[in-house]
């Protein structure tokens, strides 16, 4: 589907790293993990992984050597020529606050237009902005839409050519918005009040065939109530010697995954077996060794539904017994049940 997160630093507020590499997604077919919708009129953009010739990423040998490689891209293949219409494609597992973008895009065809572009802060097809390339047009633009309302355009009259590809580089950070096209041409920074925390989309126009190659997005991973329920309790039991969190993903309710951990680097990984039976209230899990002595515990919301199972790992001492190892864990799971509205809650 996509690389795996590569975390940069150790704590969960440092940068982490995305890349859609479309080579390991199914030729002729739209992408796990992303949503096909369009704002404005018509029907939703035809979305399928193609193989063609990309940009290469290593520099070449000779002045007279090959620049690109067969290697998968990302196509909109829809010719629907009404005027507002918006294909995207919106990447639905991950929502983004501070990150920066870039992406590779060609723009193949189209007789009304020809234009390629990346949609950020998604909220809703009412409610988003997006920076796009128009070959037909000679423009590269922001637009903010909010309401179904497009903004006044920040825009620079700049040559961007049909069947070549270009790059675009999207950062938002600290308020601060900033867009470059092939590096050189970049729109005026602007100081912005809203808050872009939102989806990323592939955005094009109207009739436009056009091709996406990799995409790398680094980002400031967002702190889920999992984790904000770790952070918060290795505060106040700072001598807790791990403490993790599982519960379901966000896009399949029977895949149980680590989403609060006191290790960053674990979040995402699979949970252990026993987890389910916590889940399906068949008890709790007591283990001890020479050190340490662990407990998983379920968790309950605010209707007093499991919704997750929590591990919690401690040092042991000279007559440590099943009864008071629960005795230290209960306390932890009891200050993290108030805040726990639902089992979505939890990775949202």
């Amino acid at each position: 589907m996509f690389l795996a997160i590569s975390w940069l630093g150790a704590a969960v507020a440092f940068p982490a790293e995305k890349v859609f590499d479309f080579g390991s997604y199914k030729l002729n077919q739209t992408p796990a993990g992303f949503r096909s919708t369009v704002a404005g009129g018509g029907q939703p953009g035809e979305w399928k992984v193609l193989a063609t010739e990309v940009p290469s990423l290593l520099p070449a040998f000779s002045p007279g050597a090959r620049s690109t490689v067969q290697q998968a891209a990302l196509a909109q293949l829809s010719r629907d020529k009404m005027d507002e219409h918006f294909p995207m494609l919106v990447y639905e597992e991950e929502t983004f606050a501070d990150f920066t973008l870039t992406t590779q895009f060609k723009i193949v065809d189209g007789q009304e237009e020809q234009m390629a572009g990346i949609a950020f802060g998604f909220q809703d097809e009412q409610n988003y902005s997006y920076v796009r390339a128009s070959a037909l047009g000679g423009t590269f633009t922001l637009y903010r839409v909010v309401g179904g309302v497009r903004s006044t355009p920040v825009a620079l009259h700049v040559p961007i050519s049909r069947g070549d590809w270009h790059e675009l580089l999207v950062e938002w950070k600290d308020k601060r918005l900033r867009a470059v096209l092939d590096g050189k041409h970049a729109l005026p920074v602007q100081e912005e009040k809203l808050d872009h925390n939102g989806k990323i989309a592939f955005w094009t126009k109207s009739d436009s065939l056009t091709y996406f190659a990799e995409t790398r997005i680094v980002y400031r991973p967002r702190e889920t109530l999992a984790q904000a329920l770790v952070v918060d309790a290795l505060k106040k039991y700072p001598r807790l010697l791990d403490l993790q969190i599982y519960a379901a993903s966000r896009t399949n309710a029977s895949d149980l995954r680590i989403v609060g951990s006191k290790e960053p680097a674990s979040l995402g990984q699979p949970a252990p077996k026993e987890t389910r039976d916590v889940l399906e209230g068949k008890g709790f899990y007591y283990g001890k060794d020479g050190r340490s002595v662990m407990v998983i515990l379920p968790l309950h919301d605010w209707n007093g539904d499991r919704v997750a199972a929590v591990k919690v790992l401690m040092k042991t001492f000279p007559g440590q017994t099943e009864k008071n190892a629960l005795s230290r864990a209960t306390p932890i799971l009891t200050a993290m049940a108030p805040r726990v509205q639902s089992a979505r809650a939890l990775v949202e």
